[in-house]
């Protein structure tokens, strides 16, 4: 049986030693100091969490997918974060996927054994037609997880790039994945209980990589969610505001041209910034991402010419 007690995340917090004689605040006071080890450390990885977002860019500009593969805490945050993309940036739910040993049971209950199942990962991913296209990152706290470790050997044998989160430094999944990722943020208040540092540090850690790669991809403009879904009223409001503070329009023409457009924000913001109709801002955006459409049409507004001729520059 393999010896854990020398990994990082099984360490004792010698400020811990006398922790259940100290007050509330005390105790609150100490888990928020060292908490500041979080942002400190994931600095240090920036170098890494380049390569990986970059990866996950190009993945997706070629029709690949991010998935994510973890168990308990971590696989549970991977989910999380693929749960997120598509409210936030209205993407498919099949562009971001989060994997966690034992299944959807394990979200809510801790399945015994799960993570140790070596087997698991790679029928998952089976299941998912996993494709060369992809980007697989494998989510460790230990950096030893062999659902982790597995999936992430099998991804790399089907030509996927591979990345791995861990807070153990020299982590067996940093071995075996394209590019390693190693937040140390040191011993837990609690003994072992990696929910607490580590685990904040993976969910900042892939809000980083998911937002930085939307972001590029064209799902953000202007720092505004212009891919909103408004599936009630609150993101209704949410869209015609961002209409509002992007085109200077005024809020009920704003709303009016949403409900032209079908509350369909980009399609919306193209429109009135450049005078060309919802259909041509639609056929814009199916060649271009947002960022891509707005120096299109600013390089051919510049150089004259009309709405027609703009969409025939654009597609030679």
């Amino acid at each position: 049986m393999e010896n854990i007690s020398k990994l990082m995340t099984e360490q004792s917090n010698v400020r811990s030693n006398n922790i259940e004689t100290q007050s509330v605040k005390d105790i609150l006071m100490y888990m928020n100091d060292e908490n500041q080890m979080i942002t400190n450390a994931i600095e240090k990885c920036i170098p890494s969490i380049e390569q990986v977002t970059n990866a996950v860019i190009e993945s997706f500009e070629r029709g690949g997918r991010l998935i994510y593969i973890g168990a308990g805490t971590s696989g549970r945050l991977g989910v999380l974060d693929a749960s997120e993309c598509p409210p936030t940036f209205g993407v498919s739910p099949d562009m971001v996927v989060g994997l966690i040993a034992g299944g959807d049971t394990a979200l809510r209950n801790a399945i015994e054994g799960a993570e140790d199942d070596e087997e698991l990962a790679q029928k998952q991913l089976e299941e998912i037609r996993l494709s060369s296209k992809d980007v697989v990152i494998g989510i460790s706290a230990s950096g030893r997880t062999p659902y982790v470790v597995s999936g992430l050997i099998y991804a790399s044998q089907k030509g996927c790039f591979t990345g791995a989160i861990s807070n153990s430094p020299q982590s067996k999944i940093s071995q075996v994945a394209t590019v390693g990722i190693e937040a140390i943020t040191g011993p837990e208040v609690v003994t072992g209980s990696t929910r607490m540092k580590a685990g904040t540090a993976q969910k900042i850690i892939l809000n980083m990589i998911t937002t930085t790669a939307m972001i590029r991809i064209g799902k953000i403009f202007k720092g505004y969610m212009v891919d909103v879904q408004p599936t009630n009223q609150k993101l209704k409001q949410r869209a015609a505001t961002i209409l509002e503070k992007v085109t200077g329009i005024k809020k009920e023409e704003a709303i009016q041209m949403l409900e032209a457009t079908d509350y369909d924000l980009k399609v919306a913001i193209l429109s009135q910034i450049h005078g060309i109709t919802p259909e041509e801002s639609i056929d814009l955006l199916k060649e271009n991402h947002m960022k891509r459409s707005e120096e299109q049409l600013n390089k051919i507004k510049y150089n004259g010419g009309n709405h027609h001729q703009k969409r025939e520059k654009i597609r030679r």
